[in-house]
């Protein structure tokens, strides 16, 4: 019998052998997450210092790989915050790290979305990364890169330093992969727009391998507020984080210790709860066992008087960017946004944003048109998961005047700190109950204004039918009242027809 070996592996290792759980699952997924991951990085870039991005993504072809892929060489520009050069190497080169593990709203999550386009590259084409970047200061950095996968390390080929002349600011990324642009182009182009509803603040450029340009312009200038770091809530904390805590505190007694760790927790509020828990408040955190740690963390849970998480750590669009980025993409005849109060699950905040579009530039299908977002992030794959699907087909729609085969758009927005993707490739929300409800409730809302802008409608549309009729059958009865009375003057009809017409125009 062969006795069982035990190996270590990096975390480039790892998401080397197991890259379809990031969304790299095939040639033409694999070259949109690459786009969206890019593009991604890039919007965060701009967005933490409150600029209004320039994008440019250009995909070009370099060699046919095999029948069904092709080598493309994809490049991404922007005109965010830069990266200062000594974090360059590990940025790029180096699986989960960045700059994306504090607990405010972002993009990116686990930080593998920018460092798995280029790990998929070197494992496809086994070509390096270009990155050239400048804060705006003097310099600017360029650094030709690849990952050693087995020690999860950058390896870098090249670095040269150029002047800043300009006082350019941002970040040029440029790699070859291989992917199937023919089949992922409608998701491409349909991301792009997307993401152009929901960030009219951008302007994105995509200029595709056959030379075609698609430019989606910006509507405003005015952005929201970046999102400001924020501590752990009582309830979202766990045995491990707690320990770490204790670990690195300063704090030398349970009061500031809570005071100076966690969210929303003063100076009242912590000698309440160390009263509820039994726990002195000039206890040392250093000195818990690991049994009290376990209470405490049980006690934070059970505790009901905390007050819920703010929203200063979130991001969300407002109702009047939401309608611009609407407004600017499909144009509709009817537009109505809603905005939710910060709720919570987990010790997690989040804020709900929904839209409903009618008419004008909507398309027109046997069902309602669906655009979803986390974040921020047009989710484009596996509709049919998502908790917003799943809201929206449970509604009672006849009750709204609404029909299915209508040209209606539903746009619906979660941003979160800790938004509850169900996996890493982050294509669909998890059926969470608090994030249900806040569906539930933002789209009854859009739904009964909905209603009423349609029930006008209709009301007009009656009041149109009906003054045609008197407008087509007044003349033949004046004129045969006028022969019947053997009269030679017609009756006015004109006065008649005009308090009619007032009526129904004061009744519309």
């Amino acid at each position: 019998m062969s006795q069982a070996t035990f190996e270590e592996m990096s975390a480039s290792d790892f998401f080397y052998r197991n890259r379809d759980i990031a969304g790299l699952s095939n040639p033409s997924r694999s070259i949109f997450v690459a786009i969206r991951e890019a593009v991604e990085n890039s919007l965060d870039a701009a967005e933490s210092q409150k600029i209004p991005p320039n994008i440019y993504v250009r995909l070009s072809f370099e060699s046919e790989a095999t029948k069904e892929t092709q080598v493309y060489k994809l490049r991404v520009e922007d005109n965010g915050c830069g990266i200062p050069s000594r974090f360059i190497p590990s940025a790029f080169g180096q699986v989960l790290y960045g700059s994306k593990y504090k607990l405010k709203q972002a993009r990116g999550t686990f930080g593998l979305g920018g460092k798995m386009a280029v790990l998929y590259g070197q494992i496809t084409t086994h070509q390096p990364v270009t990155v050239t970047s400048s804060t705006g200061q003097e310099k600017i950095y360029i650094f030709k890169l690849m990952i050693d996968i087995q020690r999860n390390k950058p390896i870098i080929l090249d670095r040269k330093v150029l002047i800043n002349k300009d006082n350019w600011r941002g970040t040029i990324i440029e790699f070859t992969l291989e992917g199937d642009y023919l089949r992922a182009m409608p998701k491409i182009i349909e991301y792009f727009k997307q993401t152009a509803m929901v960030n009219p603040y951008a302007n994105l450029t995509f200029v595709d391998p056959k030379g075609r340009l698609y430019k989606f312009t910006r509507a405003t200038t005015t952005m929201p507020d970046p999102p400001k770091e924020t501590m752990p809530h009582p309830y979202g904390v766990d045995v491990e984080l707690l320990q770490r805590l204790i670990q690195i505190t300063e704090f030398m007694n349970m009061s500031t210790f809570l005071r100076g760790h966690f969210h929303r927790v003063g100076e009242i509020t912590a000698q309440k709860f160390l009263e509820f828990a039994g726990i002195p408040a000039n206890k040392n955190p250093k000195k818990l066992t690991h049994e009290e740690i376990v209470r405490l963390m049980q006690n934070l849970k059970k505790y009901k008087d905390f007050l819920p998480p703010d929203a200063s750590c979130l991001s969300p669009l407002g109702e009047e960017l939401l309608k611009a980025g609407v407004t600017k993409e499909l144009n509709p005849e009817y537009l109505v946004v809603h905005q939710r109060k910060p709720s919570t699950y987990a010790g997690h905040p989040f804020i709900v944003e929904m839209a409903m579009a009618y008419g004008g530039g909507v398309p027109k299908r046997s069902n309602f048109v669906i655009y979803r977002y986390a974040n921020k992030i047009p989710l484009l794959y596996d509709e049919a998961s998502d908790v917003a699907y799943r809201v929206i087909a449970n509604v009672n729609w006849k009750r709204y005047k609404v029909h299915p085969d209508m040209p209606v758009a539903i746009v619906v927005h979660i941003c979160s700190t800790k938004v509850p993707y169900k996996t890493v490739g982050k294509e669909f929300i998890s059926d969470r109950p608090e994030v249900r409800r806040e569906e539930a409730n933002a789209i009854r809302e859009v739904a009964r204004q909905l209603q009423h802008f349609l029930a006008r409608q209709e009301h007009v549309h009656n009041e149109k039918k009906r003054l045609g009729i008197f407008s087509k059958y007044l003349p033949k009865i004046a004129e045969f009242s006028t022969t019947l009375a053997k009269e030679t003057k017609q009756p006015d009809i004109e006065k008649l027809l005009k308090s009619v017409q007032k009526y129904g125009t004061e009744e519309s």
